[in-house]
């Protein structure tokens, strides 16, 4: 209702040539609903970022969408366009250019200050999934020979340029850290305390080369709203802040949850994509897929002599492929969920492997006896299944244990194996498991089915 109410008011003041009265407006809501407003009405950016002050302005703008982020800017006149770039954070500055194309960046580069010039080209050339690309340089340091008194003043003086005073970090003559501390342990003290006697040598650092993945673990074990950068001398680079953090793994989290359903990540909201772009998107995996579940046809057409002979083998082919793929997409699902919260690790793949196997025979045990009980009830009302009742009701549950226990194994296990060389976990998407178990699985099922029933139905 609220931004009902904001966007009508907006309109009419922009209808009346009000900009007076609209800039007061604006200024009196939150920078959530000034997003929100650019987001509903795109082609208006310019006339809304004209009338905010460049701070609330530049704080509207980062946390837009990319999409409506490249509108806002195509709207803007050069010269907007410009301030606005030199107001943002460092790294909300880099991380929107680093999805530009190259030759749009090298037009927006010129539009910087000489010093944020030098931030953001620095900035740029880490790798794009690297800690480094988030980092931002704006951060309070200081030495460790310094009183709390000098400190604090520091503090004054300098803390309004700094990302966050949450953290202080001490660093020696050569920029290297060597210590760091939440600003509340100089609150508490005498101001004529030296920083060293506060130090005690222990903090956590990321190295400015390291996965933005680890990092998220990083915060979340060590429950930090900042941590430093670092290279390999250990010289203070940057800080990377909890909401950097929040960002990345909305953004990874996102993106998991679409590849574990099939699809490439989607880099824009599902309405706002353009059809084509998302069939793409789609097409490839379900390509895959499908020739991968051409190979279920394939296993069948083997034991073609056997199924003419029982043709009351066919009748179990869905409940048996579907029971391993079932079992296999809720195996794959647990591990890349426990991969992604740093539970477990590639080193554990022998502890997970016991606890699938049990798991899997466990799981494949249940159902394997609801389908025997299921067969020998069926049959005593209806007498579908003839004299052989009780052979086929052992090969469907003994099928269905070594169905699960495969697709359980198969689900644990590729995450893994993906991530040991190298490759994201969540590509051993569900429906990616589920294809595999089932031409593995009717390879199970009739092996089984030509043991048990050799010489009397086959």
């Amino acid at each position: 209702m609220e931004n009902e109410v904001l966007l009508e008011k907006f309109e009419t003041l922009v209808a009346e040539q009000n900009f007076p009265e609209l800039k007061v407006y604006l200024d009196d809501q939150l920078i959530t609903d000034i997003a929100e407003l650019i987001h509903e009405l795109p082609e208006h950016a310019d006339v809304i970022m004209n009338q905010l002050s460049i701070g609330r302005a530049a704080a509207a703008f980062r946390i837009l969408e990319f999409h409506i982020q490249e509108e806002v800017i195509r709207e803007l006149p050069a010269a907007k366009v410009a301030e606005l770039l030199n107001e943002l954070p460092a790294d909300d500055r880099t991380a929107f250019l680093g999805e530009l194309h190259s030759d749009v960046v090298k037009e927006l580069i010129k539009l910087l200050d000489p010093e944020e010039r030098k931030i953001t080209l620095s900035l740029l050339g880490y790798p794009e999934t690297s800690v480094g690309r988030i980092m931002t340089p704006e951060y309070i340091a200081v030495r460790e020979e310094w009183t709390v008194k000098q400190v604090l003043r520091y503090i004054r003086e300098y803390g309004k340029d700094s990302e966050t005073i949450d953290v202080i970090y001490v660093v020696d003559e050569k920029g290297k850290l060597i210590d760091d501390f939440r600003i509340r342990e100089f609150l508490l003290v005498a101001p004529d305390t030296v920083v060293h006697t506060l130090m005690d040598d222990r903090f956590v650092a990321l190295h400015v080369s390291d996965d933005q993945e680890e990092a998220i673990q990083v915060f979340r074990m060590e429950n930090r709203v900042a941590l430093p950068v670092v290279d390999d001398a250990g010289i203070l680079l940057g800080i990377i802040t909890i909401d950097d953090i929040l960002w990345i793994a909305n953004e990874e989290h996102t993106e998991d949850i679409q590849r574990i359903g099939g699809t490439e990540a989607l880099d824009e909201p599902y309405l706002d994509i353009p059809l084509l772009k998302l069939m793409k998107k789609r097409i490839g995996w379900l390509v895959v897929l499908f020739i991968g579940e051409m190979l279920t046809a394939t296993a069948m057409s083997f034991f073609e002599d056997e199924i003419a002979k029982a043709v009351v083998l066919a009748l179990f082919v869905p409940l048996i492929i579907s029971s391993g793929g079932n079992s296999g997409s809720q195996a794959s699902t647990l591990i890349i969920q426990a991969m992604a919260l740093g539970e477990i690790s590639i080193a554990d793949w022998w502890k997970v492997m016991r606890r699938e196997i049990i798991s899997g025979l466990l799981l494949g045990s249940v159902l394997g006896l609801i389908g025997f009980i299921r067969i020998l009830l069926w049959n005593a009302f209806f007498h579908t299944y003839g004299d052989h009742t009780l052979l086929i009701g052992l090969t469907v549950g003994i099928s269905l244990i070594g169905v699960v226990l495969w697709g359980t194994l198969s689900g644990s296990m590729l995450p893994l194996l993906l991530k040991r060389l190298g490759a994201d976990p969540a590509t051993s998407s569900a429906p990616f498991v589920a294809t595999l178990v089932d031409v593995t699985g009717l390879l199970i099922y009739f092996s089984v089915a030509y043991t048990l029933l050799k010489g009397v139905m086959l």
